[in-house]
């Protein structure tokens, strides 16, 4: 500093300087002066050693927030929040680009429009009245007053109540509870509802009457006129490879998870479909749908009749098993583990019909008592969701089939499982097997889809129905 204050200044004024003076701003930064005021070129040359310094960042403490931010994971400052829009803008876009607009026309503010106006081109003052234009019903109704203007109350629009505000009355206190007084709780229908009504309750009670038979008889009862002795104890010696379709049932509006035959006779056919429906349908005759049940509210993944025919059970990705009485279509029972069940099985001895099995999503087959509605033992010894239940060996054991790839053979009430196979198939065609020999006797394309179950009829050596995802069941002769 002392070279510095020291260039270009004379002896005189450094040693009055040194000497104890002071220096003034004007005396510190004369050297940074242009030399000759009127040369142009010492104009032109200074020093400043002192430049302003424009910061990079931010230094206002405010985090900006982009106005397209739809959630905020932190407590935002009201400075922070109402602050101005920062950073560069579009150098290419017009004023009226850049503008805020809700439309593609611009920014459109909610506007009341009125049905009716007073006519401006009629002059008030000097005519008696005004002129109205627009829509005349309007105008009635509203009594000529805008939409700024409101009308006054009627007596008749204000509905009375029954009221009785006494807390002292304890049985006849109603409080702010009172109905209106013209209120209507009971309402009977006028001739034209009543007579819908009638004829809706008349088709509702021909449906249930074509249930029966002249002698009464529910669609439970076995035929005795269609060519087959379908009260046969015993099963065909023969059976034949079905090579032609003779049926088919559309009634499903999804695809079709499972088809089984009416116990012994088979003159019944009963399917569960993915719309969570399910139907049962005549084999002979008219082969119509004579009742569909509807309870589940997902799509149904198995059934499984008793050994008399007259209930049934069900499952579905709603978690619940459900037991049905097959004439009425009445839900007598419904059971759940808060699990999928895939499959559901009555035991068959006559003595443990009380007793089914299902298998689950969570790997294991659960036994159920339908007297106590409780689990009474489970089988866990699957790696993956159970598929399957056979009962096998006079029923004193069971075989299961998993996502696991594996097919396990279980003691009766012995939760210990003591074979190993692996098997399946799913390419929407029928294969049938010699099972002695292995041999593949025949394959053809059944179904469009998925072919999910293929069931032999217990009367009729050669009748095989299909059931597939394109939603049909189809019957093979």
């Amino acid at each position: 500093m002392e070279a510095i204050l020291s260039y270009d200044s004379d002896t005189s004024e450094n040693s009055d300087k040194s000497d104890g003076g002071h220096y003034t701003a004007t005396d510190l930064f004369a050297h940074l002066k242009p030399v000759d005021d009127t040369n142009s070129v010492s104009k032109t040359i200074a020093l400043n050693s002192t430049p302003v310094a424009i910061p990079l960042e931010d230094v206002s403490g405010i985090k900006h927030i982009d106005p397209k931010t739809k959630e905020v994971k932190y407590n935002p400052k009201y400075d922070e929040l109402y602050a101005p829009q920062v950073g560069p803008t579009n150098p290419y876009k017009t004023r009226q680009a850049t503008a805020i607009r809700n439309s593609l026309a611009g920014y459109v503010e909610d506007a009341h429009v009125s049905r009716y106006a007073i006519d401006p081109t009629v002059d008030s003052e000097t005519t008696s009245g005004t002129k109205m234009l627009g829509d005349s019903i309007a105008l009635e109704e509203n009594k000529g007053l805008t939409a700024f203007e409101k009308a006054k109350k009627r007596p008749e629009d204000k509905r009375k109540r029954h009221l009785n505000d006494d807390p002292s009355n304890i049985e006849g206190f109603i409080g702010p509870w009172g109905k209106f007084v013209d209120e209507q709780t009971v309402m009977k229908p006028n001739e034209e509802e009543k007579a819908e009504l009638d004829e809706i309750l008349a088709k509702r009670a021909k449906t249930v009457k074509d249930a029966y038979d002249y002698q009464g008889r529910s669609y439970l009862h076995v035929p005795q006129d269609v060519g087959v002795n379908l009260k046969s104890e015993y099963p065909p010696e023969k059976c034949f490879i079905p090579k032609k379709l003779i049926h088919t049932w559309a009634g499903h509006t999804k695809g079709v998870a499972q088809i089984r035959w009416f116990p012994k006779s088979a003159h019944l056919l009963l399917s569960a479909s993915m719309d969570s429906k399910i139907k049962i349908w005549e084999v002979y005759n008219d082969r119509r749908c004579v009742r569909t049940y509807l309870g589940h509210k997902q799509a149904v993944r198995d059934i499984n009749f008793n050994n008399s025919g007259t209930e049934f059970l069900s499952c579905a990705y709603d978690r619940y098993c459900k037991l049905w009485d097959t004439e009425t279509g009445e839900c007598k029972a419904r059971f759940t583990s808060r699990k999928v069940a895939y499959c559901v099985k009555f035991h068959p001895e006559e003595d443990k019909q009380h007793l089914f099995v299902a298998g689950t999503s969570d790997k294991k087959i659960v036994c159920w008592d339908t007297r106590s509605g409780e689990i009474v033992q489970e089988y866990d010894r699957h790696l993956g969701a159970v598929n399957t239940i056979t009962f096998v060996d006079q029923n004193r054991r069971f075989v299961s089939t998993s996502d696991d790839k594996s097919l396990r053979v279980w003691e009766w009430d012995i939760p210990v499982d003591f074979n190993y196979l692996i098997s399946g198939d799913a390419d929407g065609k029928l294969y049938i097997w010699d099972w002695k020999t292995t041999k593949l006797y025949s394959k053809f394309k059944a179904h469009d889809d998925v072919c999910i179950a293929a069931i032999w009829h217990p009367h009729e050596t050669s009748k095989v129905a299909t059931a597939g995802w394109d939603g049909v069941i189809k019957y093979w002769d």
